[in-house]
């Protein structure tokens, strides 16, 4: 039996020193295009200088310039991020917060999305309930 108790002991032990995997975070940075063009850079070296730290993923089109980063470590933020030196083509360094439109921490904002998706479907489910309750009381 005290085998039996120590070797649960044990297990349960090595089990709770495994550490989780880390939690990645996703980040979107969305650009001007003209006031890219007016510091004489483009999303692509951008991109660049941030793709041997990152997963980075850029897209372009008929709306804002974006980059997606994908980063391995749930301790990092938009402010952190955005302290990140990128440097242009003629040898000036600008902070990534001074070069973006704005960043999104898409990570944080899908949990904020789940938390009014479930708010919304319990309405529904409440006026659901109110209304047969009423056709209920309505019908003899």
């Amino acid at each position: 039996m005290k085998k039996l108790v120590l070797l649960f002991l044990f297990v349960s032990t090595c089990f709770l020193g495994y550490s989780k995997e880390p939690e990645s975070k996703t980040f979107l940075i969305l650009f001007d295009e003209t006031e890219l063009q007016l510091l004489q850079t483009n999303l692509s070296s951008i991109s660049q200088q941030l793709s041997p730290f990152f997963s980075t993923k850029t897209y372009g089109g008929n709306s804002e310039l974006a980059l997606l980063l994908e980063i391995p470590s749930a301790v990092f933020n938009e402010c952190l991020l955005g302290e990140y030196w990128i440097s242009l083509s003629d040898g000036r360094r600008f902070q990534l917060q001074q070069l973006a439109f704005r960043v999104f921490d898409l990570s944080e904002n899908k949990a904020l999305y789940q938390r009014f998706v479930s708010k919304y479907e319990a309405s529904l489910d409440q006026k659901k309930k109110s209304s047969k309750s009423a056709k209920s009381a309505s019908t003899p």
